[in-house]
């Protein structure tokens, strides 16, 4: 996925981010993902990257560095999903105030940017970061057709520009129950669903060729916020990001992605394993929903095998924390994924699928995800199995800064 549009935001923020500590961590076992596990094992971080990952006994760590120690070491974990902050930690409406996730004026809202009610000072973020999550693919809620954009963050910092990674990843859409309309309002079925939808990508695709064919005489046709966000979508150049449950709203994505030519992403996908060999052959990458989510309304027929059944079948899935209206107001991703492990996918696939599998889905697998030389010193500290229910997050690393030193 091409960042061009994105380098002078990346010069800037660059340029706002704190000089980067050296940190070196010693654990009994460091799980680097992409390798083998290291027993008694060091990773030194220097100027806020990897610098050497081995075992102790031959990994020296240099003068100069902080030196925490733990029982396990893990890649610092992604969240494929969620909308902590434009959600904050409170409930209700009188808490409106933090609950900038979903906007109800209209059903078809692609200029909504996420960076532009990210709050990187919500309580909510510290919470996520003390349980070892340091990047998240983060933004608008489910519940309107096309409720907003989605962007990529670190859990750090006290500015966007200090946190934000990817400004604009992706366009969230949602295709279930929770997007219809009452009272005779639009939409009201989900054959209105689709057709407003459609309307909404075909007047997108002519919006973009009658920019293309500007010549550059004249005024340009005037620009239109919503219709550019969704000329990304059909340029293949932000994924779409579509909420789906019941099989009968997965299959209609598909269709719609077939259509249109979209790079679409499955979100929540309660009911996916109905429909295993069709999102095989799409080549769909599913953000899974929590393991533990309510089964109820079009997340009846959820199932906590269906992490396993997916990747047994080579689709491409990360388990997301997603979005929680009530509480909780964010679901504790290792614990979502420890479930997804106790029922067929296993421990090593479920460390996977919340940190490097999310990391390429996202484009970033060059930077986090991993324990590899070269990347981002992004850490999570552990005083035992990091999927056992009684052991705590001891610590935290973000490109070398220690960001939480709180057991949680």
């Amino acid at each position: 996925m091409s960042r061009a549009p994105f380098a002078a935001v990346a010069v800037l923020i660059c340029s706002a981010l704190p000089a980067a500590a050296q940190v070196a961590v010693r654990a009994e076992r460091i799980h680097t993902v992409s390798g083998a596990v290291i027993t008694d094992g060091v990773v030194v971080v220097s100027d806020g990257r990897i610098a050497a990952v081995g075992p102790a006994s031959s990994t020296p760590i240099p003068a100069g560095h902080e030196v925490l120690e733990a029982a396990v070491a893990t890649p610092g974990l992604v969240d494929v999903r969620t909308v902590a902050g434009l959600s904050g930690i409170y409930n209700g409406d009188d808490q409106a105030h933090d609950q900038d996730m979903l906007e109800r004026s209209k059903p078809i809202q692609p200029g909504l940017r996420a960076i532009d009610a990210y709050n990187p000072r919500e309580a909510l973020i510290e919470y996520v970061r003390s349980l070892g999550v340091t990047t998240m693919h983060v933004g608008h809620a489910p519940g309107e057709l096309v409720s907003g954009q989605t962007m990529i963050v670190k859990t750090r910092g006290t500015t966007v520009a200090e946190a934000v990674v990817n400004p604009f990843f992706g366009i969230a859409a949602t295709l279930s129950p929770a997007a219809q309309k009452g009272g005779g309002s639009s939409p009201g079925t989900r054959g209105k669903m689709m057709a407003m939808l459609r309307e909404a990508l075909l007047a997108a695709r002519e919006y973009a060729r009658e920019h293309a064919a500007h010549d550059g005489e004249g005024a340009p046709p005037a620009r239109d916020l919503e219709k550019e966000a969704l000329a990304a979508a059909l340029a293949g150049e932000v994924p779409f990001i579509v909420t789906a449950n019941r099989s009968q709203d997965i299959a209609g994505a598909l269709r719609l992605a077939e259509e249109f030519g979209l790079e679409l992403w499955l979100d929540m996908a309660a009911e996916a394993y109905t429909l295993v060999d069709e999102i095989r052959a799409a080549g769909v990458e599913v953000l899974l929903h929590p393991t533990m989510y309510r089964a109820w309304g079009d997340t009846k027929n959820l199932s906590f095998t269906t992490a396993a059944r997916l990747a047994d079948a080579g689709i491409d899935l990360a388990i997301q924390t997603g979005f929680e209206s009530y509480v909780p107001k964010v679901r504790v991703l290792l614990f979502e994924a420890a479930v997804a492990a106790a029922h067929g996918l296993g421990p090593v696939r479920a460390l996977e699928a919340i940190t490097l599998a999310p990391a390429k889905m996202l484009g970033i697998a060059d930077r986090v995800g991993s324990l590899e030389v070269g990347k981002d010193g992004d850490l999570a500290l552990f005083d035992g199995d990091p999927f056992e229910y009684t052991t705590h997050c001891t610590g935290v690393v973000i490109e070398g800064e220690v960001v939480s030193r709180r057991a949680r």
